[in-house]
């Protein structure tokens, strides 16, 4: 029974001004950076919408659409308000669990170091990825789970949970693959701690309903020769290259950081704490948080000793470890005889997320430290991760004057594309410059390298013969045209060269080439013909005309 003592009442009061505040604060940074190249590359899941895509299930594009009434209102806030709001909910959410669990202590400690965890309140409560959805649905499948399984009589309301449990691991699955270890969990604590459910059919049927509602993805699967499946299977390969303990270190290391250092230590000692028998969780839930949690850590972990892995793909697994930190911590304070008080470590923890907040805006907006590296003009800001969310928006106003200015000239054919050879930064110039201006991005490339341009190709009329096209370049990842597209176009004009500033400095650079006259066909990536089958007519000229000599020798944006 949920206790009402003036000290749960001092702690919910605490918890609604932590949920607010800490909503208020993602909502303000969602809107003032730019977004970055995984950000875009979903956002074009709202724009061609799909049972699934080639990366990705595709829940991400669902909540883009949603928060912004399909795309109506398309500024970086609205794209960027699913994991604002969902962040807020999921505040709340692990302290209702920390406080089924054990007590509303619990519950707040776990809301603290969810606020102070990097991979909970950044790269999943302010960025628009997969991520987002999968942690609301990860914590609402655990909210579910304490409510039902340890019951050794489930009853109606027992039934219930376990059916809504089916619906959420199965939306979970539908935001990432690797919500699937949400079952791995359950199925192994009924095995091992309630057997009970192994005898009723609101167990089977809850796995029935998780598939009914993934069932898009494997639909889309099945009609694309299961090349999502495929993809990430291949990411995930071991025993090619011998041990690495290189990727090991950055894997772990990157959950460290992405956790917060300072959580990841409370999380190692809460769970000694728990292993010595001294924890006054309910003997039920112990099991179910550690596993829930501890199988995806140690798979990936053991990944990374053979290829390289993203630390973020565990970020899930770490929500039952907080709940984890936040119990040890609770019973600090318990043991002490203190009835309510914000530990050290949590406040230092905060204190850290702040101080990465701030210093990661101004970085971004300003440039505040000099990454840029190299004074070599075509690798200027090659060093710097920070541009990824920067300059994008100066290009936009830069290259919608040229590109006026090309029409007014007739310099450029007036149904000329932007062309990439990989989704990013195509998927940057998409959002930033061909869809406010009507004009089509496209890839040329295999499908390892444009993903799910292959689709966006065909939906936009692929690449008839005689094609102009822009193609933009940045000193951060320079690729010469001539080079990369050699052959397939008649004429490849000088660039134009469009400074970026930040802070006072050119950050980086962009080339704009404007490429005439595509000569041949551009094999469908998706169809059996190799890519490298194309059938090159003759070599591109280049040409420097005046007005591209004025702009490259004059301008300076």
């Amino acid at each position: 029974m949920v206790k009402n003592t003036p000290e749960d009442i001092r702690i919910r009061n605490v918890m609604i001004i932590l949920t607010l505040m800490s909503t208020l604060v993602r909502g303000i940074i969602a809107g003032i950076i730019e977004l970055g190249n995984d950000e875009v590359y979903y956002w074009t899941y709202a724009l061609f919408p799909d049972l699934s895509h080639f990366d990705h299930p595709p829940m991400v594009g669902m909540l883009i659409q949603a928060t912004t009434l399909d795309l109506l209102f398309d500024h970086e806030f609205f794209i960027r308000l699913g994991p604002v709001m969902l962040g807020g909910i999921n505040t709340w959410l692990i302290y209702l669990i920390g406080r089924a669990i054990k007590d509303s202590l619990t519950g707040l400690y776990a809301a603290l170091l969810y606020t102070s965890s990097v991979y909970c309140f950044v790269i999943s409560g302010i960025f628009m990825l997969p991520d987002t959805p999968q942690g609301f649905f990860w914590l609402l499948t655990l909210w579910l789970m304490v409510q039902a399984l340890p019951s050794p009589h489930p009853g109606k309301r027992d039934q219930l949970y376990m059916f809504l449990t089916g619906i959420t691991v199965g939306l979970a699955m539908l935001s990432k693959y690797t919500s699937v270890f949400l079952w791995v969990g359950i199925v192994a604590y009924v095995v091992l701690f309630n057997r009970v459910w192994l005898r009723r059919f609101d167990f089977y049927l809850a796995m029935i309903m998780s598939a009914a509602v993934f069932s898009p993805v494997i639909m889309w699967n099945i009609e694309n020769d299961f090349i999502s499946f495929t993809f990430h299977g291949e990411r995930v390969s071991f025993f090619e290259t011998g041990i690495r303990p290189d990727f090991f270190l950055t894997e772990l290391s990157g959950q460290i950081l992405y956790n917060n250092p300072i959580n990841f230590g409370l999380i190692i000692l809460g769970l000694i704490w728990m292993l010595r028998r001294e924890s006054r969780i309910d003997r039920h839930y112990i099991p179910m948080l550690l596993l829930i949690s501890l199988p995806l850590i140690l798979l990936f972990l053991f990944f990374s000793l053979f290829r390289q892995t993203l630390p973020h793909w565990t970020g899930p697994s770490y929500l039952g470890l907080i709940l984890v930190a936040g119990s040890f911590l609770s019973e600090q304070k318990y043991i002490k005889g203190i009835r309510f008080a914000i530990p050290k470590s949590i406040l230092a923890a905060l204190i850290l997320l702040v101080s990465v907040l701030i210093l990661g805006v101004a970085q971004i907006n300003h440039g505040i430290i000099d990454l840029r590296g190299t004074n070599d003009q075509r690798s200027l800001g090659k060093t710097d991760p920070t541009l990824d969310m920067y300059g994008w928006k100066q290009l936009a106003e830069k290259f919608r004057e040229i590109h006026k200015a090309d029409l007014d000239r007739g310099t450029m054919d007036t149904n000329a594309v932007i062309i990439s050879y990989r989704w990013f930064p195509a998927a940057h110039q998409d959002y930033y410059l061909g869809y406010p201006l009507g004009i089509k991005v496209l890839c040329i490339g295999n499908l390892e390298r444009i993903h799910k341009y292959a689709w966006i190709n065909r939906k936009r009329g692929g690449f008839p013969v005689g094609t102009d096209a822009y193609y933009i370049t940045s000193s951060r990842d320079f690729t010469d045209p001539a080079e990369k597209f050699n052959g397939l176009f008649s004429i490849i004009d000088e660039p134009v060269i469009l400074n970026i500033q930040r802070g006072g400095k050119t950050a980086m650079q962009f080339y704009i080439y404007r490429i005439h006259d595509l000569l041949t066909d551009i094999p469908d990536p998706l169809l059996p013909k190799p890519f490298a089958e194309l059938e090159i007519k003759q070599p591109a000229k280049k040409k420097l005309n005046n007005f591209n000599f004025f702009k490259a020798v004059s301008i300076t944006l």
